[in-house]
């Protein structure tokens, strides 16, 4: 997700650096607020520095493409309308409110589907002139209705992901994908919450399975998503296996042949 143009760095201030009038520090986890506290010193040596990014809880009111994340990314909203217990974007973000829609072909919007019809059918307009959608964000089953999923199909489709983030959303995620025919499970990947609350081991291997049989690809999530917990091997493996689609497959090819 990383800007790759010339004034995007990764790390400490290089020998060579480029003409600017100021550096922004974006810290995007919380569990790296202290590493971009070292890092504006270093940069505040050369230039005035500044920390923002979601961990420090900067304002998302706009959005300007190729700052902050690569070329292609495009957020169309911020906030959502939900108040999941696992999830600290209306804390951070409020509701669900659209900004001006810029050009690019990865949407990263936290609920794209929460905001208004008119909203939408701007925003699949301007993707139909691009190539290798992806909706990494993801989008919410429940609100993937048969003409979400039309205009879904209008497009060049890499990637779509949407969420199964308790037992609850099984039925919803069951019925979005009967609605998305025409996709094959590489295209269509599912994030998968696991070790929130009383979560067990057999339970979110469980959840996987399901999501799995319903021809999605899943991409575990485990809960909280730093080194805060020390996690048994058992919660590591599984988190581990069920990240890597390689090693999904290979796991349903030794069952299958027993």
């Amino acid at each position: 997700m990383t800007p790759r143009d010339d004034y995007a760095f990764v790390g400490d201030p290089p020998m060579f650096r480029p003409p600017a009038s100021e550096v922004h520090v974006s810290c995007t986890f919380t569990w790296d607020i202290a590493e971009a506290h070292r890092l504006a010193n270093a940069w505040n040596r050369y230039y005035p520095t500044f920390i923002g990014g979601c961990a420090a809880r900067s304002p998302a009111d706009e959005f300007t493409p190729g700052m902050y994340v690569r070329q292609g990314i495009a957020f169309t909203s911020r906030g959502c309308n939900n108040y999941c217990p696992w999830c600290f974007v209306p804390e951070r973000e409020g509701k669900i409110r659209e900004i001006p829609i810029r050009i690019g072909n990865e949407i990263q919007d936290n609920n794209l589907l929460q905001c208004s019809r008119t909203h939408i059918a701007k925003v699949f307009d301007m993707l139909r002139s691009q190539r290798d959608i992806r909706f990494s964000g993801g989008l919410e089953a429940r609100l993937i209705t048969s003409s979400i999923a039309d205009d879904i199909r209008s497009l060049k489709l890499n990637q779509l992901f949407t969420a199964c983030d308790a037992p609850g959303a099984l039925k919803p995620l069951e019925r979005a994908r009967r609605l998305l025919t025409g996709f094959n499970r590489n295209q269509l990947r599912c994030y998968v919450l696991v070790g929130f609350g009383n979560d067990t081991v057999s339970q979110a291997e469980a959840r996987l399975e399901q999501v799995w049989e319903l021809s999605f690809m899943p991409f575990v999530q485990l809960y909280p998503p730093s080194n805060r917990i020390d996690y048994s091997k058992e919660w590591h493996t599984l988190a581990r296996t069920w990240s890597r689609p390689a090693a999904m497959v290979a796991l349903h090819r030794e069952i299958a042949n027993g």
